[in-house]
């Protein structure tokens, strides 16, 4: 796999990091940079590790996680979402909650998911499996770090919309997942 190709799926799976951290910035306080940091180092390590996970899967028993991992990413997205868009429909904006590292972590992993797929798919490949994590946890941690502060700008001006759009965005994504594995099987 070329450097090239490698950056581009980095980018490719750090995107919906970024759209889960735009909601949670909006949502959370404080959101500051430190915030931004340790949401986007969070989600940059738990990308980072599951193509690793995914690769060791597929190497073990690919027919087996490629069976569920769909169902696991809508549950996970679709709670998320569902938590994010109840959170910005009934908080009072003088009372913003704070960030939860468990809420954080549940989100990083359901936004994930889909490295994990792709992880098992490369243990087909002739890839450095430890160059691709890498790359997609920094450039998650990139993606992610300024999805938080993008939320944070978003979220003064806009608020609760900004944080329900994070919400539906999320379980948007956790449907189209299922959506498309569904149709492929």
């Amino acid at each position: 796999m070329s450097p090239t190709a490698i950056g581009i799926l980095a980018l490719t799976l750090s995107l919906d990091a970024f759209v889960a951290a735009l909601g949670r910035g909006a949502v959370e306080r404080p959101a500051g940079w430190a915030r931004a940091l340790r949401t986007g180092a969070i989600f940059g390590a738990i990308e980072a590790l599951t193509p690793l996970i995914g690769w060791g899967l597929g190497v073990a028993a690919s027919q087996h996680v490629a069976a569920v991992d769909h169902w696991v990413a809508f549950t996970l997205l679709g709670a998320a979402g569902l938590h994010m868009t109840f959170h910005a429909l009934t908080a009072r904006p003088e009372a913003p909650r704070p960030a939860s590292l468990w809420g954080t972590v549940a989100t990083a992993v359901g936004s994930s998911i889909d490295a994990m797929a792709v992880g098992v798919s490369l243990a087909f490949l002739q890839v450095n499996i430890l160059a691709v994590a890498a790359a997609v946890g920094l450039a998650t941690l990139a993606m992610s770090t300024t999805g938080v502060l993008a939320g944070r700008l978003l979220g003064r001006r806009l608020g609760r919309i900004v944080g329900v759009l994070g919400g539906l965005a999320l379980i948007a994504l956790g449907a189209s997942i299922l959506a498309e594995h569904l149709a492929e099987g």
